[in-house]
Formats: C-alpha cells, structure tokens, sequence
C-alpha cells in the first residue's frame, strides 16, 4: 500500500488486553508522532474508539511513519479525558501505553521509551491495560 506522499505505509496491528467490559464505556486506541504524546488527544495522528464491551479488541493503523507510539485508554464515563484516582496523579480507569510502559510517580512514559519502529510493524502490538480502582458494584 503506498501513503500519499510517496512513502511506503505499513499496518500497525494492536491487541488491547485485559478490558474490564463490565465497566462499560468506550476503548479508544490513538496512534501518535512525538507532537503531543500521550496527553494531547488532539494531536494524535490517528483515534480508534468502538464500545468496551470485550476482554480483547483488535486494532489495524496504516502509517508510513519510521516510529509511532500507541496510548489505549478505557473512558468509562465518557468524558474524553482519563480520571485520576485518589492520587491525582495515576489513572483511574483503564490505560496502556505501547512497550509496556505505564504511568510513574513522574507522570506518563516518555515518546522515546514508549516509541515502536518500522521493523516492529509486522508483529501484533500488545497493550495491556491497568486499572487504578476497583470495579463500582
């Protein structure tokens, strides 16, 4: 497949793990360049979001980009934005970042520790998601 600048694009697949479809909501899967990631959705070069309503969802981005990084969010109240638990500094709902990177105590990983290349393209991208509170009974 060739990208509209000339350039080849290749399928990035994604495979969202650990979904807590009880919770309802949206799973959103955003595609991102270094400009604006994870927080500014916005700036995001591609979004993907269908209901939560699985354990696992599969996801295929086309891009003809060298590095890209991935952030899935679980947006349980629907709100576009991710709650912070108790701490305001970590997720409340559910949140993954590709490489297994997750949220610190510095806040959100880093483009560069959170980046995958061209040559990673060809596997599945897993992303586990992490919840920081406990399912509402």
């Amino acid at each position: 497949m060739m990208a509209t600048n000339g350039a080849l694009a290749d399928e990035l697949n994604i495979r969202v793990t650990g979904i807590q479809s009880d919770r309802g909501g949206v799973l959103s899967v955003m595609m991102f360049g270094k400009d604006g990631y994870p927080k500014k959705h916005a700036k995001a070069l591609e979004i993907k979001s269908v209901p939560a309503d699985q354990n696992e969802i599969f996801f295929v981005f086309t891009t003809d980009r060298d590095h890209v990084a991935v952030k899935a969010h679980h947006d349980e109240d629907g709100d576009m934005k991710v709650t912070k638990n108790w701490t305001g500094i970590y997720p409340a709902e559910g949140l993954g970042f590709s490489n297994k990177r997750r949220v610190t105590l510095t806040g959100p990983p880093s483009y560069n520790k959170s980046k995958v290349s061209r040559a990673d393209f060809g596997q599945t991208l897993e992303i586990a998601l992490r919840y920081g509170r406990k399912k509402k009974k």
